[in-house]
């Protein structure tokens, strides 16, 4: 359940919920397998197993969406529908139109459903009361936005917005690498991408290099801008983070695993110690690179 890619969101200052109030709310849409005709459902499910939709200790709270999808590819769609085709045509000694070749793909498509196989996945979301904000772990930004949608229906007025800070992760990253030092608490780490402002949108990747030096430089002096740039803060998480904002690639380093791992005696108690590690260090963590960005931008009455 260690988290590895995340959008960060932000919370009203006086706005909060209860984990009970919360669990209330989800239970009233939970996860509904596929009626006969239904590509996709949507609902809240267990991020752990067990009958609770919320794990909540010490104001942070964990939940998670889960969505039940059938497989029935266009490839499978398109050979029985020319099947179909041919079976009529040879029936009726002359070609199919448009039109009714459009009507059998749609009647065909209506046939398979019911017999398509489903498949689960689960998005998760923490929110971290004590700090006012909310994490979601999705590695797009279109998952993202699936569970906020669903969290819109859920919970009334839910107020997230993604989070902004004074400067832009483009111009920090940038910064950085000119001056050739990171941050107070993070290091450079060996991935970058560097795209021009042209309208070529020229750019240069790279993976496993060390990032220092007149190559960097001259790049930069060119024009070009940092996009995406591994980090590592504090000896004790790495990622990448883009120039939306977004973190991936979220590694914590062995020593705050092997933390849980030697504590821990039995599934629930890893859960719960996994659970603290994680949300311990990545609050902290995101705290000091949003200070890093400049700090929050405060939005004025």
């Amino acid at each position: 359940m260690w988290f590895k890619n995340i959008f960060i969101y932000r919370l009203p200052a006086d706005w909060t919920i209860t984990a009970q109030a919360l669990e209330e709310k989800l239970a009233l849409k939970p996860l509904q397998p596929c009626s006969g005709l239904e590509r996709q459902s949507r609902g809240w499910v267990s991020c752990r197993g067990d009958d609770r939709l919320v794990h909540a200790a010490n104001r942070q709270m964990l939940f998670a969406l889960g969505v039940e999808q059938k497989l029935l590819p266009a490839t499978v769609i398109n050979r029985f529908t020319k099947e179909r085709i041919a079976e009529l045509e040879e029936q009726q000694g002359y070609k199919v139109g448009r039109k009714q070749k459009k009507d059998i793909k749609e009647l065909v498509t209506e046939e398979l459903l019911p017999r398509a196989f489903a498949v689960q996945r689960m998005t998760f979301a923490w929110l971290d009361l004590a700090q006012g904000r909310m994490i979601i772990e999705a590695a797009s930004a279109a998952k993202a936005d699936e569970l906020l949608e669903q969290l819109g229906k859920t919970v009334d007025d839910f107020p997230v917005k993604l989070l902004h800070t004074e400067q832009s992760p483009v111009a920090a990253m940038t910064a950085w690498l000119a001056a050739e030092s990171a941050p107070a608490g993070f290091t450079i780490d060996r991935e970058l991408v560097l795209q021009a402002a042209s309208e070529e949108k020229a750019m240069v990747r790279y993976a496993n290099h060390a990032l220092e030096g007149q190559e960097i430089l001259a790049h930069i002096a060119s024009g070009k801008r940092a996009i995406r740039l591994g980090l590592t803060w504090n000896d004790r998480i790495s990622f990448v983070l883009t120039e939306q904002l977004q973190i991936k690639r979220l590694d914590f380093l062995d020593i705050i695993k092997e933390e849980s791992n030697t504590l821990a005696e039995t599934e629930d108690e890893l859960f719960e110690l996994d659970f603290t590690l994680m949300v311990g260090e990545l609050a902290k963590m995101l705290s000091d690179l949003t200070l890093a960005l400049g700090g929050e931008v405060v939005e004025k009455c």
